[in-house]
């Protein structure tokens, strides 16, 4: 069974009107109690007394819009898919989507709840008072719902109450999943060689390996981000100003989730969150505002074992020998017919961490050599006091210090504070490796060159001393401390668009950072624009947060803008039919990717191949000159020529065989692929280089219903700060919920094809004069 299609219930008004007085306390009993309270399209305000009631709402409140979604994924992280949907069933793990057998193998190895128990113990009393909050919450939603869930759920024997383990584990496999989760398969394909094979090591496999961390999300990540951060030298109010655009997926858990989140005289504190999270991942207080991109930073190393002689599940670390240990694994899978039967599998694991291979990369478990995969997020607890810290914090020197846990996983924070200072910081999960360990523990030379063509860091397993550093400056022992990670504070401005921190800011400059952070490539796109569109708007004026707003949603076209020169001047020389249409449905667009903009889908359908021709540039990339190049095409060399035709035309067979006019308007061919309303989405893909970025998880051509939208912007906002506090503006493009019958599940699809930008109510007189319904009033047991 899959659900990635919307599953999840959110009450009707009606029902809300009768919960709310079926569950309102007697007048003064308040100390347990959580008030929900909604305003436009669904946002929920959550207020309650202490951090445990004020999970308890907000669970229930989820649960309100999507609760399928939450039983689905706990079926996951329980390693319970194969029982209910089937071994060969596909499900959803962290980002990849595998088969349900790879997935509950994987969970069965990874999942260890007495170490998370232990992990979590570390964490602050208001951290773990959250999650047992969230636990009970969502097991009142269903005790309150006892078939009278949606239908997508209903009565089904795989929705089940909630255990603080599980909610433990949820959290483990949201820092996972850009590392080991990513890499379930390369776990469970690792299996000691036959005695009469593999006498020697395969050869690393630089050109194959690049293709396989695609595939895994690891290079290239299909996440991705935009976030600047003005400060109060380039700001029309003297204070600091946010734009967060995250790209994230519009099906699964990692949808976001509106939330205003307050505990009065303690916390308040607004935006959304990932999965089951009780706290706000992306958002605002009264004096602070942020945002994440996805960073470059690495999240594991890989350790090249010499393996003992005549003894593969062994291996030498300083000339001795170490034995490797194994697990038998059961998971009770469903046949065809119904019945359950079990099925075992075994995994190895070493001092560095478990066995893996990736074939295609050369990395492969012969009798000679293995690979042993290291993860910098594994039992990573803390994110949840870092958000707090963010919560809590009243300048970004504040963040600053919330930071230095380590506890963000995998992504870049942009921040601003009331006093109109800006942050960049990656100070997210990096094993503590530095360039000359890299040199001096890199088993081979092509093992090194991984690094850069796939983005897999191999070291030597043979050699203690390349194992990860212990800076006793680390709160972690083995992670780089945030004193050698990059982070900037400035009064200008400071941005991100998922390349690496050398692209901040021109001006600033950063000294000592190890490789695994990031490196000077310009990989994105959206990198060149955002550093193209900044100064263009610093140079009209002072910036305000609807300045931000209009450029992000004009869908600029960088990619056009770089190649469309160089083509249209060669159009009167186009060989074929084909190619000359397309020239003239080219010159006709006006390189946005706006609702009205006439050909957008032609460039996309054309581009996507196109940039991979070889020696396709008339000015190749310049180290000197990163954002310029890449530029123009090289259309003088008859090879480069003949094939850039050769792909117009087959892009306006494509466009004309999917049943669409060359000319037809970007709005009425892309649209929604988690509905089948017709709502118009403007925006553009990954390669092109739109800030406002949408896509398909899994890039395909033209079809005939057209470019079907589920991945990209998602909560997008714009923050500042008056005299009553912040005053932010800001959408859920997917909607709060995943019930396809919930009035929530695509309204704000509507408002961001309008490209409308709804204010936020933080204050409490201005929530109460937004308010949508009754109030909803919820006392723990």
């Amino acid at each position: 069974m899959n659900m990635n299609r919307p599953v999840g219930p959110l009450m009707s008004l009606a029902a809300a009107v009768l919960l709310g007085a079926c569950a309102s306390p007697p007048a003064g009993n308040d100390t347990r109690t959580a008030t929900i309270q909604r305003t436009a399209y669904g946002v929920a305000h959550i207020s309650a007394p202490d951090p445990e009631t004020l999970a308890y709402g907000t669970a229930y409140a989820h649960a309100q819009d999507n609760v399928c979604q939450t039983a689905e994924h706990l079926v996951t992280v329980r390693g319970e898919r194969s029982r209910y949907f089937g071994g060969q069933a596909m499900g959803m793990l962290g980002r990849r989507m595998l088969p349900n057998e790879v997935d509950d193998f994987f969970i069965a190895a990874h999942m260890d709840d007495a170490l998370l128990a232990r992990q979590w113990a570390a964490n602050s009393a208001e951290a773990q008072a959250l999650a047992r909050g969230y636990v009970e919450g969502y097991d009142r939603y269903l005790a309150d719902h006892t078939g009278t869930l949606p239908a997508a759920c209903n009565a089904q024997p795989w929705v089940r109450p909630m255990t603080l383990a599980d909610y433990r584990r949820v959290q483990e496999l949201l820092a996972v999943q850009a590392a080991s989760a990513a890499l379930a398969d390369a776990m469970l394909g690792a299996t000691p060689p036959a005695a009469t094979t593999g006498a020697l090591a395969a050869p690393v496999d630089v050109a194959n390996a690049a293709d396989a961390m695609r595939e895994a999300g690891l290079l290239d990540s299909p996440l991705g981000s935009n976030a600047w951060a003005f400060g109060k030298d380039t700001t029309a109010n003297g204070s600091g100003l946010l734009l967060g655009n995250p790209h994230f997926p519009w099906t699964g858990v990692n949808r976001f989730w509106e939330m205003h989140l307050t505990i009065p005289g303690r916390l308040d504190v607004m935006g959304a969150g990932l999965g089951l999270g009780a706290v706000v991942q992306i958002g605002f207080n009264k004096d602070v505002a942020w945002s994440h991109t996805v960073s470059t930073g690495k999240r594991f190393t890989i350790f090249e074992l010499t393996l003992a002689p005549n003894d593969p599940t062994s291996y030498l670390v300083d000339g001795r020998p170490e034995k490797m240990t194994s697990r038998v694994l059961s998971i009770t899978v469903r046949g065809a017919d119904g019945t359950l039967q079990q099925k075992t599998h075994t995994v190895w694991s070493t001092r560095w961490g478990p066995l893996i291979v990736i074939p295609r990369a050369g990395l492969n478990w012969t009798a000679r050599t293995a690979y042993a995969l290291k993860d910098a997020n594994a039992g990573n607890a803390r994110f949840f006091d870092t958000w707090l810290g963010f919560a809590h914090a009243t300048s970004v020197a504040d963040m600053r210090k919330a930071l230095g846990n380590e506890g963000v996983p995998w992504v870049n924070t942009l921040a601003v504070d009331r006093q109109g200072h800006a942050m960049y910081a990656d100070a997210s999960a990096v094993p503590d490796v530095d360039a000359a360990q890299l040199e001096r523990c890199a088993p081979s030379r092509n093992a090194a060159a991984l690094l850069p063509a796939a983005g897999l860091v191999v070291l030597n397993g043979a050699r203690s001393d390349c194992d990860w550093h212990r800076d006793p400056a680390s709160p972690v022992p083995g992670l780089t401390p945030i004193g050698r990670m990059p982070v900037a504070i400035r009064a200008d401005w400071l941005q991100n668009s998922n390349d690496s921190f050398f692209y901040s800011n021109p001006a600033q400059r950063f000294a000592g950072i190890s490789p695994l952070v990031g490196d000077a490539t310009v990989s994105r796109p959206r990198t060149r624009a955002g550093l193209t569109e900044i100064p263009q708007l610093l140079a009209r004026g002072k910036l305000t947060a609807e300045a931000l707003q209009q450029e992000l949603f004009a869908d600029h076209n960088f990619m056009a803008s770089v190649v469309l020169p160089d083509l249209l001047a060669t159009c009167p020389g186009a060989p074929t039919p084909e190619a000359r249409d397309g020239c003239t449905a080219l010159a006709g667009w006006n390189q946005r990717d706006d609702l009205d903009a006439r050909g957008a889908h032609l460039f996309r359908e054309f581009w996507r191949p196109a940039m991979t021709i070889a020696h396709l540039w008339r000015v190749p990339f310049d180290a000197a000159r990163p954002v310029a190049t890449p530029y123009g095409l090289n259309m003088a060399d008859p090879v480069v020529a003949a094939k850039v035709w050769a792909t117009l035309a087959q892009a306006v067979n494509n466009i004309r065989a999917a049943g669409f006019a060359l000319d037809a308007t970007l709005g009425s061919v892309q649209r929604p692929a988690i509905t089948d309303e017709p709502i118009p989405l403007h925006g553009g893909d990954e390669i092109e280089g739109v800030l406002n970025n949408v896509g398909r998880q899994v890039p395909a051509r033209i079809a005939k219903d057209g470019l079907r939208i589920d991945y990209g912007t998602s909560y997008v906002q714009t923050v500042t700060f008056d005299d009553r506090g912040p005053v932010a503006q800001a959408l859920l493009t997917y909607g709060q919920s995943t019930n396809p019958a919930s009035p929530h599940a695509t309204d704000q699809l509507w408002v961001f094809s309008r490209k409308q930008w709804p204010v936020l109510p933080f204050r409490a007189d201005d929530v109460a004069r937004a308010r949508v319904g009754e109030v909803l009033r919820l006392t723990r047991p």
